[in-house]
């Protein structure tokens, strides 16, 4: 699934080519994503020019200036800028047309998203409570323990709920976590502070370093220019499963949490 770094690296590839340009048809190839795709787009987009490209958690916002085009890429999910003339491919659901150049949403699993609103797209239900952007100053290790008192569930768990942080998905959790030397399943009240700044910072190293690296592919991510990810090089723990750790050389152990595969080192985090 993509998560934060894939929809940045996408969010960055798409605002020079298009921002500024207007939007000069709209075809839905596939109507049945996740929701229905409105309706409406075909006749409230045409004419009206992109003004930035941004984005909110794993939610890329097109602002328009009578309204955002809310999109996620779901599981499998990719956005690309093409030449009009390219053909579609057979998983090529929703375009928009900005002359010659094109912006095409590929999902294969359909569980992408395309809403569209008029209102404050911040106040919108899928983006209203969620949790502070892990590369902002509103993330740090203080809101971390501060979040963690008192509960039982996984440090894991707590990372990856979108009220906590957002955009923090399986892979990073994991990477994260192993650079921080903690072990998942740990229950996330009783981690000491100190351990929890240690946790906030390795959280943002490894999205920079995800981001720079243009995210991670293992499957269908692609860039908006079609090139992978290749933050998959990268990768310490996360699906190297009876590889050797590359501190210690212990192989590295596989455990199911919340329905999630779990990679961890069993000396180097505790």
């Amino acid at each position: 699934m993509p998560e934060l770094p894939e929809v940045e690296t996408t969010r960055r590839g798409i605002e020079p080519l298009l921002q500024g340009r207007r939007v000069s048809a709209v075809l839905v190839h596939q109507p049945r994503l996740r929701w229905p795709v409105p309706t409406e787009l075909a006749e409230r987009l045409p004419g009206q020019p992109l003004l930035a490209v941004e984005r909110r958690a794993k939610y890329l916002l097109l602002r328009f200036p009578k309204g955002t085009l809310i999109l996620h890429l779901g599981m499998s999910g990719s956005l690309r800028v093409v030449s009009g003339e390219q053909p579609r491919a057979p998983h090529d659901h929703l375009e928009l047309a900005f002359g010659d150049q094109h912006l095409r949403l590929r999902d294969p699993r359909r569980f992408g998203a395309a809403l569209w609103t008029e209102g404050p797209p911040l106040e919108h239900p899928l983006l209203r409570h969620l949790g502070p952007e892990p590369l902002s100053d509103a993330f740090d290790g203080t809101w971390l323990h501060r979040r963690a008192r008192n509960r039982r569930l996984a440090v894991k768990n707590l990372l990856m709920d979108q009220r906590i942080v957002v955009g923090v998905g399986n892979i990073y959790a994991n990477e994260a976590l192993f650079m921080a030397g903690i072990q998942p399943a740990r229950p996330a009240g009783g981690i000491a502070a100190r351990r929890y700044h240690a946790l906030a910072e390795a959280v943002k190293e490894v999205l920079r370093q995800a981001i720079e690296a243009g995210g991670t592919t293992l499957q269908d991510f692609r860039r908006a220019d079609g090139r992978p990810g290749y933050f998959a090089q990268a990768l310490n723990v996360y699906g190297r499963a009876g590889e050797p750790c590359p501190r210690c050389g212990r192989p590295v152990r596989r455990i199911t949490l919340g329905q999630r595969s779990t990679y961890f080192c069993p000396r180097c985090q505790c």
